[in-house]
């Protein structure tokens, strides 16, 4: 694993693809930090230490699930990112919420085989391009003497198959560096690969039950005995298939597993979202019931309670838990108190104005205008923006923001669709043109809908 990164360095990063909310940004970095400050403390007061949950308050489309989303290629750990409305209370319909438990440990599981294949792929290499080897040149069967070898014929017998064995190997070690140049990638060799033809089994349930019928795969698949089939494939795929069969071979799974639950249970994250979806007002009917008891639910899993996988018991006690919810309708104080207090630090999220939605559209790595350009660019078309044109731009998004629904950034995509449809639709037959996007031209697409109230509300 890689040197955890920084409080700094998590914001850097993460400052490359969000503009603003430093606030929550510091918030995230150091609770990502500390995952790392806890295990480096005495063995002894480890398990003192329990992860300082945070909830990110804030209007839709100001960067919360961006945050996640980038947050979980910074955690160097198990990450899982769910919806709090795929869950709903024990006995209604919707997923139990352990199976949030057993997602990160599956995610685990596979993230420490992939560590683990990289560590063995230039081994598991050799190994399936040796086999490759054998199917291109197979070894000679040994040759057998019919009878009683005549005085001085052993000797003769002994140079002929040593002769024999040096040109079979010169020409293995030819055929290895033609092999390795690509030279015999257009060849053609017969594998022999696992048909995975087993009956599917797929157990349609109620809640608690999604692991039942990974089992019962589990339970036919020792059942019924491996078949295989011969495939005809050409020379490179041949070695992937190899490598893959070879990789499966050297992975101690075991010891795999033991990393894994050991990752969730010490680095494990999850992001929360739509929290305030399952947060209940004052009344207790209706949909109500079951938002309070989903809440119930998550309680003992924040808490620290040990839910039982396909890989054995994972504990939940030194989880992170971020959450995050618009909270628009609903507040935090509306969540059961059991659960606010397991969530002790909260962050409020600024709503996005003009200056803001320049600066989404130039700054970031992946900005909506370096998107469109490089869109364009495939077609041969040079798109450029004058600043005129993206100041009009964000000018807009911010009034119909305030017109209308405020739904932050995710409003520029609508309006640059609407800006854009005809260069998109016309790209092919403007191959090798210059476009320039100026501050008229944006005004000339958008005023319609700036000045049609109704109509923007459909359409943008």
């Amino acid at each position: 694993m890689e040197r955890p990164l920084t409080p700094k360095e998590i914001v850097v990063e993460l400052d490359k693809y969000i503009i603003g909310q430093n606030e929550a940004k510091r918030c995230v970095a150091i609770a990502l930090r500390n995952r790392w400050r806890r295990q480096q403390v005495p063995k002894e007061l480890q398990d003192e230490i329990a992860p300082k949950n945070i909830i990110m308050i804030g209007p839709t489309g100001v960067g919360k699930t961006e945050i996640s989303r980038r947050l979980a290629k910074l955690a160097q750990a198990p990450f899982l990112k769910i919806e709090a409305s795929k869950f709903t209370e024990v006995g209604y319909v919707g997923r139990d919420v352990e199976s949030m438990i057993r997602d990160l440990t599956e995610l685990a599981v596979n993230l420490v085989r992939n560590e683990e294949e990289g560590k063995i792929k230039d081994k598991a290499r050799e190994m399936a391009e040796e086999r490759v080897l054998d199917l291109l040149l197979p070894p000679s069967p040994p040759k057998t003497s019919p009878s009683p070898a005549l005085p001085g014929t052993v000797e003769a017998a002994e140079a002929e198959e040593q002769a024999e064995a040096d040109t079979s190997h010169t020409t293995r070690e030819r055929l290895r560096k033609l092999l390795q140049e690509g030279k015999l990638d257009e060849r053609l060799v017969e594998v022999e690969v696992s048909d995975r033809g087993l009956p599917v089994v797929e157990i349609f349930s109620t809640a608690g039950l999604e692991e039942m019928d990974i089992n019962i795969k589990d339970m036919l698949a020792g059942l019924f005995p491996k078949k295989t089939k011969q495939r005809k494939v050409k020379v490179p795929e041949a070695v992937e298939i190899l490598t893959e069969e070879e990789a499966q071979k050297l992975i101690d799974m075991d010891k795999v597993v033991k990393l894994a639950i050991q990752r969730v249970e010490q680095s494990g994250i999850i992001f929360f979202d739509e929290l305030d979806k399952i947060a209940s007002r004052e009344q207790t009917h209706g949909p109500d019931v079951s938002r309070e008891g989903v809440q119930r639910d998550i309680l003992p899993i924040v808490e620290g309670t040990t839910v039982m996988t396909k890989y054995g018991m994972v504990r939940t006690d030194h989880i992170l838990f971020i959450a995050a919810g618009a909270f628009y309708v609903s507040k935090p104080s509306d969540l059961i108190p059991e659960l606010q207090g397991r969530f002790p630090i909260r962050v409020e999220l600024e709503a996005l104005g003009k200056e803001e939605f320049i600066r989404i559209l130039t700054e970031p790595q992946n900005a909506l205008i370096t998107q469109y350009v490089e869109l364009m660019k495939t077609e041969t078309v040079h798109l450029s923006f004058a600043k005129e044109a993206i100041a009009e731009i964000a000018e807009t998004a911010a009034k119909i923001n305030e017109r209308t629904e405020n739904i932050g950034a995710r409003r520029l995509y609508t309006i640059m669709e609407r800006l854009l449809d005809e260069v998109s639709f016309d790209a092919p037959e403007l191959s090798g043109q210059k476009i320039v996007i100026d501050a008229q031209y944006v005004k000339k697409k958008l005023e319609e809908f700036v000045q049609d109230e109704d109509l923007s509300r459909y359409i943008l």
